[in-house]
This record gives structure tokens, sequence and C-alpha cells, in this order.
């Protein structure tokens, strides 16, 4: 069971490896249909539900396309196809036409055969948990099973054919009104995802040179040996081209990984930091306030709070941040991670938009990544993935409540500690960071070892 009491849901809608439970062609039908159920009722039969559904480019992406199509179009919904575009397009386009929903079929970050499937509400905004709940119910209960319409009412399914166009008039929008990116040379990897067609036009209509990665997608090559988790290609091609930056996409585009004209990967919280300063020399910044991850490193907290602004810490997960800055008012926020949100103009990460808002500032401060990087020392932080079998309390883990609180003195200030499991794969993930690297290496080593020792795969 997952968080929330949800059984098919995660951290990040439904995710798993491909036509094996949950991601099956009959669970994704069922998935449609319920969708169009929970919609119907919140409209109240005031007009026919439309859903926009776009996917990233795994092959397995067929299977869901057709299955989702095929139970919302019974249910007398109206089916809007996009193809293969990011993420944060989808949810552009789901508020840009009116749609009451938009589906994302992807398993953005994770290799070639997993697959997964999200949900936005009509807004654009990650459907809320007790939407997928009753979207849930209805499912393990069989009360939609035998329902559906007939004659006249049963629905269509259309192809977008402008909805790359859409995305790209949108994305380059955001940036300050006739800037352009001539006389900056990018290196751009889209993964062989859901970005590899409209990420290049996006940077090349705006004046910039760009060298492309992760292009070519066959269905099978999605984030192979390219993309944010997988960058030393982009480095090295940043580095023979003498490129001024390298911009890596993950397999859905939410998420952004940069590297400057040496090389050298930026970690993400020092992006946030860029951009976070600069909005608050702007007074764009909302509420003085930028909301991040329990993952996010402790000198960023510093960094933002000496600069007069409050800093937020939520649970991992986009959807997470998202929530606590519209709760509060705020128009930024990111994780570490590569997600970085722009309430202002996006309802979810969107990596290419982010790295416009990058361009943007070192076209007008004239300054290089590495110089803009200069602003902030992180603290060494350690990031340790342990293979599980399951998912017991980590309080049940014998001696790991010994470990911490052999640690009390360590952790007052000087050590951050953060154990948890993850919501797509059977890893528990440890981080540790403070100002002496020996020390939280030392601590990390010890937590993976009674992991290991008691639900090690």
């Amino acid at each position: 069971m997952q968080e929330n009491g949800k059984h098919l849901f995660g951290t990040d809608g439904i995710r798993g490896v491909a036509n094996t439970y949950p991601m099956t062609p009959e669970i994704s039908l069922k998935l449609g249909k319920a969708l169009v159920y929970v919609l119907r009722k919140e409209k109240k039969g005031e007009k026919r539900v439309k859903v926009v559904i776009g996917k990233d480019t795994r092959l397995s992406g067929y299977i869901f396309e057709q299955a989702l199509s095929a139970g919302i179009t019974s249910m007398g919904g109206d089916v809007l196809l996009a193809g293969p575009l990011p993420t944060p397009a989808i949810a552009f386009l789901t508020s840009n036409m009116r749609a009451d929903s938009g589906v994302v079929i992807s398993a953005s970050h994770n290799p070639f055969e997993y697959n997964g499937i999200k949900f936005f509400d009509n807004l654009g905004f990650k459907l809320p948990d007790q939407n997928e709940l009753e979207i849930e119910k209805l499912i393990f209960s069989g009360a939609i099973f035998d329902l559906r319409v007939s004659g006249e009412e049963i629905g269509k399914a259309f192809r977008v054919n402008d909805a790359p166009g859409r995305y790209v008039v949108f994305v380059k929008s955001t940036l300050i009104k006739d800037m352009t990116l001539d006389g900056i040379k990018i290196v751009l990897d889209c993964a062989n995802g859901a970005s590899y067609k409209v990420s290049p036009l996006v940077f090349q209509e705006l004046g910039a040179q760009v060298l492309t990665i992760g292009v070519n997608p066959d269905g099978s090559n999605i984030n192979t040996n390219c993309g944010s988790l997988n960058p030393d290609l982009l480095k090295q091609k940043v580095i023979d081209t003498g490129a001024n930056i390298g911009i890596a996409l993950d397999g859905d585009a939410d998420r952004v990984v940069f590297c400057d004209e040496n090389g050298e990967i930026v970690d993400g919280d020092i992006i946030i930091a860029i951009l976070a300063n600069e909005m608050i020399k702007n007074g764009t910044l909302s509420n003085r306030m930028v909301v991040a991850t329990i993952m996010s490193n402790m000198a960023l907290e510093k960094f933002i709070r000496k600069r007069g602004c409050e800093f937020v810490r939520t649970p991992v997960g986009d959807r997470y941040v998202v929530e606590e800055m519209r709760k509060r008012g705020c128009n930024f926020g990111g994780e570490k991670s590569g997600h970085l949100i722009f309430l202002d103009h996006s309802t979810t990460g969107d990596g290419t938009l982010a790295a416009l808002q990058i361009l943007s500032m070192m076209k007008t401060r004239g300054k290089s990544l590495s110089e803009l990087t200069r602003i902030i020392d992180l603290f060494p932080q350690l990031l340790v993935n342990v293979k599980v079998r399951e998912q017991k309390p980590f309080e049940d883990i014998p001696g790991m409540e010994k470990v911490l609180d052999s640690r009390k003195e360590d952790l007052n200030g000087r050590v951050r500690i953060n154990i948890r499991y993850s919501g797509t794969e059977p890893l528990a993930r440890i981080m540790v960071e403070g100002e002496d690297e020996s020390l939280i290496k030392e601590i990390a080593e010890e937590i993976a070892f009674r992991i290991k020792q008691d639900i090690g795969e």
C-alpha cells in the first residue's frame, strides 16, 4: 500500500513495469472509466467530459493510450490525443483547451521497461489525493465494471495536430519580450523522450545555436545513456564544442539538469539559489518565500533566510511542493533533482521553461553559468540507495534507533539525516548532510548497513 491509504497511486501517479500489474491495459481501461465517472459527478452532468492524453516515447505508450481512450469513450467522454509531449505541455494544454482533465503516460526518468500514468485536473494541477482515492475505490469495488453508455452518447477521440506548436509558443512567451538567445551555444539532451521535437524548436526559434543529443527515439532507448540521470555525454560534448551551457531533460521533460561551460554539473540547489536570488532582487518572489523539499541542502535554507525570506520544506515529490506553494501564495519552488516550478507561468515542473529562465539571466547579466553559481557553497551531502524487499518502518529495523541515538550529539545542528522509501522503486533512500564530509559518510554507511542487514534485497 502507498502513502495516504492508496494502493495504485504513488507520489507521482501510477508506475511500474509495462504490461505487469498495475501497469496493464486492463487497469488502464478501468482508470479511464473511473476518471470520467468522477469528473461527471463533479460537473453534475453539465456537459460532455473532455480529457487530453499525452505520452512519452516508450513503445508501451500505445497500450495505455488506447486502453485509456477506450475507457473514457465507453463512459461518454471525449479524448484529445496530443501524442508525445512533455508532462508540462499536457498540463498546459489541459487548461488551454478547456479540458476537464489531462493524462500523461510516462515513467519519467525510469528505464524503458517501465511506464506510468498520472492525472491533472482542469487547471493543469496534479489530481488531488481524494480524487485518486475515489478512482481506486471505484476500480477495486467493481462499481464501474458494468457502467457504460451506448448509441450517440459514446465518446469520440480526436488527434490534436497543433499541440506541439501551441506548447512551443507558450514556453517562448515566458521569456522577456523581445529577448533572443543569439550568440548562445547550447548542448541539449532530450533523453530520447517526450521533448525530442518541441524543446530544440523552442531554443532554435529564439536564436540559440542548438547541438542535440537524445532526439532519435526508437521506442526503447528513452533515458538510455542520456538524459538528466546520465549526463556524461552532455558534459563531454559541451567541452568538445565550446558550448556555453549543457541542458539535460528527463524522459517526460518536467525536470532539468545543467552543466556549465566547463562541463561541470551544477547542483539543483544551486540552480534554485540562483533563480530565487534573481527574483528577490527583482521583487518578483511572491510573499518572499521559497518552497523546497526535505532533500534540499541546509546551505540553501541559510542562503534564503539570510536574504530575509522564508524557506519552507515539504516531503519529496513535486506535487507536494506545488500544493504548499498554492497554499502559501508562493510563486517559486522546486526540488534539487531538477523539478523547478514557476507558478506565474506553469502548474508543474517544466525543464524547458526553467532552462529559459537561466539562459535569460546569463544574457541579461552577461555572465557565464559558472560565474552565476558562485553565489553559494553547499554543505557536503551524501545520498545512498539500498535495494529492499519490503518497506518496513525504519524504527522497527534492529539497531536503527541505537545508531541514531548514538549520533544525537553529531545531529545537533551539524548533521541532517533523511531516510525514506522511494515512491516508484524498491529502494530505501538515505540522505546525510553536514559540514564534516567524513562524518556524514560514516553515518550514512552505518544506516545503510542496518537496512541491508534486515530488509536488503
